[in-house]
Parts: structure tokens; sequence; C-alpha cells
């Protein structure tokens, strides 16, 4: 019991020592010092039953040689391998593979050992218990044979157990095979087309793997676009690390990354945004979706020192005003290097401050916009439209969900974008009546999409306007709109057979009459929804007859 005490006492105080420490090299180095002790001074510690804690990948040769000898691998340390077996285990139950593995160099355990005048190797016993094989020979002339005897005696016995034990590998274990990896066969450009579709996360992990893969892992051309994504992840360190390290060839510039989304970093502040602005003229794109610590003053520097950026997302900023803005500061904003800013995609939905003056500082100075969402934004009015429409003339996709306060005044403003307008969404402005859809589909021929959900004041006649004014039209959503009838599904059937997404939810007006007037018509129907509509299974049949590639959402029980 003797051998035991001292076996967990030992374990005891070498978790107390390498506790606080945070080095693994130091850690090990420790160990490995204790081994030494143990081997030379109390050798019955090792093999009794308290001994478990002694895991063989603290003494693995392999970590010796490479990590406290410069060499990066077992190849690059270029050690003649031993004759020897596997490597010495006194785990019992894990830490070893179930083959047979040749061991390059000895142990850091028995190198030390070897300057005592006995050893003592802890070997494994076929049933997985530890057993102790001792030596009471003299010490050897030199460390060598000492070493190389402590290798065979350990080899003996292993042999003698009948099979190595099988364990799975430690983390970052390497086969200790003077053969290369299949990996490092792999000629360079062909690692690059691989690393080319790794995310940025384990990119960085690659360059950890080896000195040529940190060289292959850092070429610029893999460095196009930066994503980070987490809740918890501290952007603002991680782009000012990633853009020094990309800045080394070309000092304070980075001339290759182009995109960089940090959507759901919410830790993100300024800061980061500064590091970008300062460091990457050449961004094109930049995501910052739900970046909530995110102000005017950095979009700014960035819209202002990135002047060939297109595509800006910054939904979710609830911070992000432009009412701060002083009229200096914006008259700054115009001329970007000689022109102005080339923003053509701007999303600042749910930027709950986003008001007018806001929204007319914005459309003044990126004349470019072609797609603008500002979903979810209940400050703005009909007098941004107007500001809208009259410096944003190209925009063809407009997403004014859940803006309560527009109304026909509004629509009437947008319809001053004529014909380039393709995809509109005004759905829950319940201001929004008959009248404001007459205008866009007076004015808008080319129309594809409107999503017109909830707007309680659209009716027949709207949707007749729309459906002679819009014959091209793929997509409509007139569900909850309650006053919306046969009479309109008749018109559309009618007018724009080319219809292929139709949704009537909550439509309680609908009928399978005007059903059969659209499935008759426009076979080309490939989604219909009619949830909780009254609507009888046998006119969903027949839709299903007639549009064979049809998807029909319902709630009716007795259709299947």
């Amino acid at each position: 019991m003797r051998p035991q005490r001292s076996a967990v006492a030992a374990a005891a105080v070498m978790r107390s020592i390498s506790q606080p420490i945070r080095s693994w090299k130091v850690t090990k180095y420790i160990y490995s010092m204790w081994y030494f002790y143990l081997s030379t001074s109390c050798p019955s510690v090792l093999t009794a039953p308290g001994a478990r804690w002694f895991d063989a990948r603290w003494f693995d040769a392999r970590w010796f040689d490479a990590r406290w000898f410069g060499a990066r691998s077992p190849s690059d340390a270029k050690i003649p391998p031993k004759k020897t077996a596997g490597p010495i285990d006194a785990l019992g139950d894990r830490g070893l593979d179930s083959s047979t593995r040749t061991l390059s160099t000895p142990s850091p355990g028995l190198i030390l050992a070897s300057k005592s005048s006995s050893l003592s190797s802890p070997a494994l016993s076929s049933n997985g218990h530890d057993t102790h094989s001792s030596s009471s020979s003299s010490a050897p002339a030199d460390s060598s044979t000492a070493l190389h005897g402590h290798a065979a005696a350990a080899a003996a016995a292993a042999a003698g157990a009948g099979h190595a034990r099988s364990a799975r590998q430690p983390k970052g274990h390497r086969s200790s095979s003077s053969s290369p990896s299949p990996a490092d066969l792999l000629p360079d450009h062909a690692l690059l087309q691989v690393f080319a579709h790794l995310p940025t996360n384990q990119l960085c992990r690659c360059a950890r793997v080896s000195r040529r893969w940190y060289n292959l892992a850092w070429d610029p051309r893999l460095w196009g676009s930066i994503r980070l994504t987490g809740e918890l992840l501290h952007a603002d360190r991680a782009i000012r690390i990633l853009t020094h390290r990309l800045c080394q060839d070309t000092p304070n510039v980075c001339l290759t990354l182009e995109t960089v989304v940090v959507s759901g970093c919410k830790r993100l502040t300024d800061r980061g945004l500064y590091v970008l602005a300062q460091c990457c003229p050449e961004l094109r794109r930049l995501e910052a979706a739900g970046c909530y610590n995110v102000t005017n003053e950095s979009v700014f520097e960035v819209v202002s020192r990135c002047p060939n950026l297109e595509h800006l997302n910054l939904a979710g900023c609830s911070k992000v005003t432009c009412i701060s803005l002083t009229e200096e500061a914006s008259l700054q904003l115009a001329p970007v290097h000689g022109q102005q800013i080339s923003i053509s995609f701007l999303d600042m939905s749910d930027c709950l401050s986003l008001e007018d003056e806001g929204l007319r500082i914005i459309a003044s100075h990126c004349p470019r916009l072609t797609h603008l969402y500002l979903r979810r934004c209940p400050r703005l009015t009909d007098e941004s439209l107007r500001h809208l429409a009259l410096h944003c003339p190209s925009v063809r996709e407009l997403s004014l969900s859940d803006c309560r306060l527009l109304g026909d005044f509004g629509l009437r403003e947008v319809a001053r974008l004529e014909g380039r307008l393709r995809y509109l969404s005004v759905a829950h402005c319940p201001r929004i009546t008959d009248v404001g859809v007459r205008y866009v589909a007076r004015y808008c021929p080319r129309l594809r999409y409107l999503n017109a959900r909830g707007c309680e004041g659209l009716t027949d006649h709207g949707l007749g306007h729309l459906a002679r004014s819009c014959p091209k039209l793929k997509s409509l959503d007139v569900g909850k709109c309650p006053l919306v009838s046969d009479g309109g599904l008749e018109q559309l059937a009618l007018y724009c057979q080319g219809l292929r997404r139709l949704s009537l939810r909550a439509c309680e007006s609908v009928s399978g009459r005007g059903l059969r007037a659209l499935a008759a018509n426009c076979c080309e129907l490939q989604l219909l929804n009619v949830q909780d509509c009254e609507v009888s299974p046998e006119a969903l049949r027949f839709v299903r007859r007639h549009c064979r590639r049809c998807v029909i959402e319902h709630t009716n029980p007795a259709f299947y």
C-alpha cells in the first residue's frame, strides 16, 4: 500500500505544480523532471495502481525532439529510427494506438533516466493492468548504452504482453513514422486550391500545422475575403491581427482584401471598422448586420476611405442614424477621391433610429443605389421616399415592409422611379390602399415582385389595375387582405398568365371559383398558399391537375 500512497501523493504534487502553469511546454518539462526523480529514487511508485495518472503522451519522444531542439516534425529532426517497438505506456487503457509504432527517438523520461545506476520501465500486461520489470544491472559507461538498454527492455516487455494497447491518440498527435504524410506529398498549388475553399477560422488553424502550411495559408491570393462569426468573438482584435498580418508585404495597406463579413459579431465596435477603413482601401463588400455597437462615425470613416465600396449591410445597427452628422460632414461625404460614393446595395433594416433626415443624407450621396432595404424602420415617413426618388433613380429593388407611417403618397413618389423598379415590398403598411397600388401599376409596368401582405385597404379594384398594367408579374403576396376576393383573382388569371408564386393566406373572401380560374390560365404556377382560406378540397384537386409543378400550402385536412 505504501507505493500506492506515494503514487497518489506524487500525482497530487504534480497537479498542484502544473495547474497554474499556462504553457504546455513548461508543464511537459516538469512532468519529465518528476518522472526522472521517481525513476531514480522510488521506482516502485511508477508501477503502483495509483500511478495511472502518468500518461505516455507527456513523455512522447516526438514532442521532446521536435519542440525542444527546433524541429517542427520528426521528419525535420532527421534522427535515425531505432529498432525498438512501440512507445512505453504507463496508462493501461489510454494513450496508445492499437498498431505497433516505431520510436524515432527516446522519450524525455528515458533520456533523463539514463544517468541513473538502475532503470525501471513500466510495461503493459495483456489484461490491461500495469506491470513492472526492474533491472539491477550496473550503470552503463555512457548514456546511449543505458538508453538503448531501457528501450530494448520496454520493447521486450511490450512484446511479452502479447499485443499493444488500443486507445485514441491525443489531440494533435502525429504519426512517428519517418515517411511523409499524404498532405506533404501534395504540391503547393494543390494545397492552395484546398485552402481556397476553407473559411477564415479553418484557414488560421491550418497556418499552425507546419512552417510550409503557414507560408501557404497566408498567401495573399487566399485572403480576398474575411468571414468572422460568433457572438463571443472579439471581432475588433481579430480584425486588427488579420489586417496587420496581411499588411506585411505592403506596409499599412491591404490591397487584396475586398470582402469582410462580421454579421452577428456583437462585440464589434467602431475600433474594428476604423482599422478596416485605414488598412483596406480596396474594400468592396462589408456586412455588419447585428453589430449594434457600430455608430455613425465609423460608418462615415469606412465610406470615406473605401471609394470602391459597393455592398453595405448594416441591418440591426440601431445606432446608425446619420442624424448626428453635421452639414460640413455631409458635404465631405459627397466627393470621395473625385467621385461620389459608389454604394449600390444598402441594407438598413431594423435601424430603429433612422429618420427622414438621415435617409435624405444617404440618398443625396448614394446616387448609384440599386438595392435598398429599409424593413422595420418605424420613423420613416412619405417625405423620405420623395428624396429617394429624387436622388436615386436607379433603384430596382425596394423593401419598405413594416414601415407603418408610409402611405399612398409615399407610393406615388416610388412610382417616379418609372420603369426601373422590379421588386417592391410594402407588407404590413396599413395606410396603403388601392390608390397607392394604382400609382405603382401605372408607372412601373416592368414590376416582377410585389408584397402587399397585411395591406387591409387593398381590394379587387387595385388588384385589377395591377394585373392589367403589370402583365409580367411573377410573384404576388396579398395575404391577410380581407377585401381581396374571386374577382381580383379572375383579373390576375386573365392578364398575368406567367404568374409563378401567389399567396392568398387568410383571404377569407377567396373561394374555389377564383382558384379554378387561376389554375386554368396560370399553368406555370409553382407555389400557391391558401392557408386559412375557405377553399374546398375539389378546388385544390383541380389546381393540382392543371398545375402539376405547383406546391399547394393549405390547412384543409380533407385534401391530401
